[in-house]
Order: structure tokens, then sequence, then C-alpha cells
């Protein structure tokens, strides 16, 4: 009996760059907008002691809600938008490193495992200091007590735009005067051992689940339909192997700590081991919809940045 063919992936040199970038930005900022609110969500839980402020995901969506409205789900959005730098970096790095790594082995699974934590490697190192002022603005309002910082009060005053930014000024000067310039990278060992991993994981467990889907699915199946489905999969799966050390991350950067073990001992000492999985819930749901979005739009960012003569080359 013939095997069924596997899914086609589209490689770096199939790409329109031009229209790749142009795309992909557009395409990062929805998937942002749209997942944010989990995000911050996440944080809140994962730095809180316990459940002294929310007792779950939900919980802490409404309570937000009804304290700080819409808004407050936002919170520290703006700055979190410099992350559309360190994600078309990631996508750039990691379709290079695939194609390089193409030349020592054509298997697809070391491909994705060294691309994907090279990108990560590359993302992070433009990240951490946009999330360390982010998360530190995310932990305002209802949650303030759980940041070293906090707003002044003159930086409530004036319109929208100049309170946003007059906010991230504050915290930035805050961050700068506790620790100087290393204070905008405090965690960022913490986040490469969370998100080199999890990348690692994400793409090979991606075009593993897509693989499997393709032999269940009929033959007619659009690629698409089962790449949609993959996502999903992998990102619970790579979630759920990285989010002790996600826990860990969260809490060095807000709470200003300096030692990953030290923060993970006094973790596991104050809340055992069901301290490592705060926020997974949270995570997964934002995870879920993020991953669909991410693989829908990735791919069909790639389809319609493929070269002219290859459009009909590709089974979609």
């Amino acid at each position: 009996m013939q095997q069924k063919r596997n899914i086609q992936i589209i490689e770096w040199e199939d790409l329109d760059k031009r229209k790749f970038y142009s795309f992909g930005v557009f395409m990062t900022m929805s998937i942002r907008a749209t997942v944010y609110p989990a995000t911050l969500i996440r944080t809140r839980l994962q730095v809180q002691r316990g459940k002294s402020l929310y007792s779950g995901t939900f919980d802490a969506f409404f309570k937000i809600l009804r304290a700080e409205g819409v808004r407050g789900l936002y919170r520290g959005f703006m700055v979190n938008t410099f992350t559309l730098i360190s994600g078309q970096a990631y996508i750039t790095t990691y379709e290079l490193v695939r194609k390089y790594v193409s030349q020592y082995s054509e298997d697809n699974t070391v491909k994705s495992l060294v691309a994907g934590g090279s990108a990560s490697l590359v993302a992070q190192s433009i990240t951490v200091p946009i999330d360390v002022v982010s998360q530190q603005l995310m932990m305002q309002g209802q949650g303030q007590h759980l940041s070293r910082f906090r707003l002044s009060s003159n930086s409530d005053a004036g319109k929208a735009k100049k309170k946003v930014f007059g906010q991230t000024r504050n915290i930035m000067a805050q961050i700068f005067a506790a620790d100087g310039f290393r204070g905008f990278y405090r965690g960022y060992v913490a986040s490469l051992l969370t998100y080199i991993p999890n990348s690692a994981v994400w793409w090979p467990f991606y075009h593993f689940y897509a693989e499997q889907l393709s032999k269940l699915a009929p033959s007619d199946c659009p690629h698409l339909v089962l790449q949609a489905m993959a996502g999903p999969l992998a990102a619970a799966t790579a979630s759920t192997v990285t989010n002790p050390m996600d826990v860990v991350r969260a809490r060095v950067q807000v709470e200003g700590r300096s030692s990953v073990v030290e923060t993970f001992r006094q973790l596991i000492r104050e809340e055992g081991f069901w301290g490592l999985t705060k926020g997974l819930s949270a995570r997964i749901i934002s995870s879920t919809p993020t991953a669909i979005v991410m693989v829908v739009g990735y791919e069909t960012l790639k389809k319609l940045s493929l070269r002219p003569e290859l459009v009909d080359s590709r089974h979609w």
C-alpha cells in the first residue's frame, strides 16, 4: 500500500522576501493583540504567592475586567509591540538556520530542533528588555503589590498617549535607578532556559503531529487544516514541558531576583511542586488559539510569499 505523501514544507529559498516581511509584520501584530490578555493573566498568576489574589485563569480574567476594565487586560501592550522586531528576527533566524542545517542533514526533526533553538536565542536577546518593562506595567493596577516598582502619581496625568509613554518612562527610570542597564536583562538566563527548549520542542512536534495527522486524514484533506490541528498539539506539549522554567522566569524578572536556582528552590519550598504548574492552564489556553492563528497565518504567509513560478507546484 502506497504511503500517503508528506506535508510539503515551503523552505526559505522558495520565498519572495519582500512579500514575506511585509505580510509578516501585520500577521505578528494581529497575533500579539489577540493573545496579550492571556499573557498578562499568566504573568500575574505566576508571580502571586499561592492564590492570594486570583484562584485561577478565569477568576483572574473577570476580576481584572471588573476592577480595571478592558484596558487593564492590555497594560504594557504598547511597549510589548516592540517585540515585532524580535518576531521578524526569530522567523529569519529560523529559516536561515534551517537552510544551513539542511546542508548537513535532511532529517526534518534535526533541522527544526536546531533552527528553533537558534531562533529563540536571537529573539530573546531582543525581547527580554521589552518583557522586563512590559511585565512591570502588567503588575500595576489591581496586582501592583506584586511588583517592586510603583508608578508615580504624576504619571497618571495627561492624555492617553502621554499617559502610556509617561508610565513606560517612569518604569524604565526606576529599573535603571535600581539595577542599572543590567536590570533590563534580569531573567535573561531564565528566559533562555524557558524559550530555547520551548522553541526547540515546538517545531519538531509540530512537524511530527502534522505528519501523523496526514496519515490518518483523507488524501484530499488540505495541508493547512492538518497544520492548524498540529499547531495546538505542539504548543500544549511544549508549554507543559517548559512551564516550570517559565514560572521561575516570571518571578526573576518581576521580583528582581538574581538567582534562578534560589528562585526555583524557594518556589518548591513555599508552594511545592504544584507551584511549577502555576499559569499552565492560562498558557495552554493562550497557546492554543495562538498556535492556530500562528500556524495558519505563517503557512498562509509563506504561501502568499512564494516565488511566482512555484505557486502552482505547492499543494494547499
